[in-house]
């Protein structure tokens, strides 16, 4: 599709007869279609900030739409072109965004008749975080360009747009005077002072764990002389996430089984994907390498038609990062089931307080449900439930073919007011309830960036909430939106108690993975209550470490316990879970490097020695390493029911595992080395990318192409943390 043709659509310009041809092209080309939202999303920007007629873009401007439009999406780019050249495409795009903007504001600039200066100091003006887009008053401010002033010191800042910056703006009692003019060197230089037009703020992520991070401020307009001397009020990072330690080794004589709940959950990775591409590593409790290995689909075959909900894949071989040791891969593939023709109930849940009022917020919220309501049909039925202050019903239950009333109503949502988060969720769960569709998808789903600070608001009385409301077979998605004020603990626990998922929206391309090209998974339940148990035999097995689901773990009574909840799959979900395995036949003074030290007041051998032959069975005598135990409930159930999968060990070499099996260990080494983890052994970026690159694959969607982006961001930051 020509770039010209991109714009013209995203400008509302195509000629009638033309349309259909070009929003079917659109659709059948998934990369064509992220461009083109892209652009149009920029586009309506500008349509609603500048209306006036007057200011129409110019040859000029569209072209550097067309040029913009023209650009190979992002997966085109991770494939065709060598890493040190996407970053100067990505400044091209900008610079193409930027001639249109400044542009359309210097033409305002002209049109607009100032009769008023500021005359600035250090004592009167201090810099502001800009939380929201400028509106039109904004945008109507002459901005002033600095001439230094001898005598005074000049601030000087970034000049690289594509970081986050600061707006000036003076206080209210500033004093005005249209016609002073101070002494100043001959032939001032008056330059444009960019207008901010996202959030904006001098970041520092105040967490003990996490490096501090600061942004260099902007120039500070200056002129007549004036030089401002700012004062900076840093808004400071208020996001909060579950503190865990890493599971440890244990030692099968002692510790034969693990028991853990599955986990669904992805947000880890996207949010992970947030830090790096701002420049800033995340912090290490936002890593939670199970989510991170979850994220990505996986190509293993699901189960039969006429078998369990889900199939059971085991593979073992040599560990990337102790070589000495083996990794096994359990891969869970759920059964795919599409939405066509499939009854739904959708509550939309909005949080809708001044919290979300950040263009990374509540407009991508709207964008999101845009997508989600496009595919909806006649079966499909949705509710528009919001909350700020207060609570309220703005959609009641709608058939999905009536998209213009749904659209309408999402498009005028607005943010403001405080956080009466659970007003809302019970609100909510009342909606769907009066429209329970049996054997149907029940489901809330909540957009929120985890900020309740009215009504219910500990983990604690959220937990019981949404438990009491889960057994009405209503069930949660929960999509975080934001950064800054980020509850990830929050909507975790949200979506663990209401048999759901929770997914971090950071942008419209991860909007669509999650509710258009996973949908079903998202909003279709196909088992609840799933749980895993792996039992090693101590006879080939000596020790064991479960990477990840540290806030999944259960007792080992739990597994056949029914009341106990656990985990939910949706409908062609891939979990997996990987061990790291001592084999027992490796001599103790054989490990690569030991992760205790010798034991002062026993014997070392004596404590990790296998268990006497009369306690073992004879199943021990068998070539089976470990047996892998899978207990899970019908959604609509109450019994559970057992799968037994029996495992050996054929001695795979690293180079000889399958190109799944590379890419997951690949993914899991990221996180450990992101993590500066105790078990990272021998691991390096050049070696989880190595493995990434053989497990890359056809990569459809273009997420392991991205994976190895992140890769290099991560490794060119990761000598800033303290070791």
């Amino acid at each position: 599709m020509k770039p010209e043709q991109i714009t013209a659509w995203a400008l509302n310009e195509l000629p009638a007869e033309d349309q259909p041809k070009i929003e079917a092209a659109l659709q059948a080309d998934p990369d064509v279609l992220y461009q083109a939202d892209e652009v149009k999303s920029f586009c309506d920007f500008l349509s609603a900030e500048l209306r006036d007629e007057d200011f129409a873009l110019s040859e000029d401007q569209r072209g550097a739409l067309a040029a913009l439009a023209a650009l190979p999406p992002p997966t085109a780019l991770a494939e065709s072109t060598p890493w040190w050249r996407r970053y100067a495409i990505a400044n091209i795009a900008t610079a193409a965004a930027v001639v249109v903007i400044s542009g359309v504001l210097m033409i305002k600039q002209e049109k607009q008749h100032v009769t008023e200066e500021f005359v600035l100091t250090g004592d009167d003006l201090k810099v502001q975080a800009a939380p929201v887009l400028p509106d039109k008053a904004d945008a109507r401010k002459k901005e002033m360009s600095p001439v230094p002033q001898p005598g005074k010191p000049s601030v000087t800042g970034l000049g690289d747009a594509s970081r986050p910056g600061l707006v000036a703006s003076p206080p209210a009692d500033a004093f005005i005077a249209p016609d002073v003019v101070a002494a100043a060197p001959p032939s001032p230089v008056l330059r444009n002072v960019e207008l901010n037009l996202g959030q904006t703020m001098d970041r520092v992520i105040q967490r003990s764990s996490m490096d501090r991070q600061d942004y260099a401020p902007p120039e500070i307009p200056q002129r007549f002389g004036y030089v401002v001397e700012p004062q900076y009020d840093r808004k400071a990072n208020t996001e909060t996430y579950s503190q865990f330690i890493e599971n440890t080794v244990q030692e099968v004589a002692r510790v034969p089984l693990s028991t853990f709940s599955i986990d669904v959950d992805t947000a880890s990775y996207s949010n992970v994907r947030r830090f790096l591409n701002q420049n800033m590593l995340p912090p290490q409790e936002a890593v939670r390498i199970e989510e991170l290995v979850n994220y990505f689909p996986y190509d293993i075959d699901g189960p039969a038609a006429d078998k369990d909900p889900f199939a059971v894949h085991v593979e073992l071989s040599q560990c990337p990062w102790q070589p000495q040791h083996r990794l096994a891969r359990i891969a869970i593939k759920g059964q795919e089931i599409g939405m066509e023709h499939r009854n739904s109930n959708l509550v939309f849940l909005v949080d809708v307080s001044g919290s979300m009022n950040e263009p990374n917020k509540l407009p991508l919220v709207q964008q999101s449900l845009r997508m989600l309501t496009e595919r909806l049909g006649e079966e499909g039925r949705v509710s528009l439930v919001v909350y700020a202050g207060q609570s309220g019903v703005v959609l009641p239950s709608t058939n999905g073919m009536k998209k213009a009333e749904i659209l309408a109503a999402v498009d005028n949502l607005r943010a403001g007011g405080g956080t009466h988060g659970s007003a809302g969720i019970k609100l909510a769960y009342e909606q769907a309830v009066s429209g329970f569709i049996k054997d149907g998808v029940n489901r809330v789903i909540l957009c929120t960036d985890g900020d309740f600070n009215v009504g219910t608001t500990s983990p604690e009385e959220l937990e019981k909430l949404i438990a009491e409301k889960a057994r009405s077979g209503v069930f949660l998605s929960v999509l975080g939106y934001g950064s800054g004020n980020l509850q990830d603990r929050t909507m975790e626990t949200l979506a663990d108690k209401g048999n759901g998922n929770y997914a971090y929206i950071d942008n419209l391309a991860e909007a669509r993975k999650v509710l258009v090209e996973q949908m079903s998974g998202t909003l279709v339940t196909i088992a609840k209550d799933v749980k895993v148990q792996v039992e090693f035999n101590p006879a080939q097995v000596r020790g064991y470490r479960l990477i990840g689901y540290e806030n999944r773990l259960l007792a080992k009574e739990d597994f056949n316990d029914d009341t106990k909840d656990a985990g939910e799959i949706g409908a062609g979900h891939t979990v997996t879970a990987l061990y790291e395995i001592v084999p027992a036949s490796l001599p103790l003074d054989a490990e690569p490097q030991p992760l205790v030290d010798a034991l002062k007041y026993q014997n070392q051998v004596a404590a990790a020695s296998p268990l006497p032959e009369e306690k073992l069975t004879p199943a021990a005598e068998t070539d089976e390493v470990m047996t892998v135990k899978l207990r899970y409930k019908k959604p609509d159930g109450n019994v559970s029911q057992l799968i037994e999968v029996p495992v050996k060990d054929e001695g795979k070499k690293l180079k000889a595992a399958s190109r799944e099996f590379k890419f997951t260990a690949s993914v899991a080494g990221f996180g450990l080395l992101l993590r500066d983890s105790a078990y990272k052994g021998q691991l390096t970026w050049d070696s989880i990318r190595q493995l990434a690159r053989e497990g890359k694959g056809p990569d459809k969607n273009g997420y392991r192409g991205e994976f190895l982006q992140l890769i290099e961001k991560a490794a060119a930051m990761t000598p800033s943390r303290p070791q």
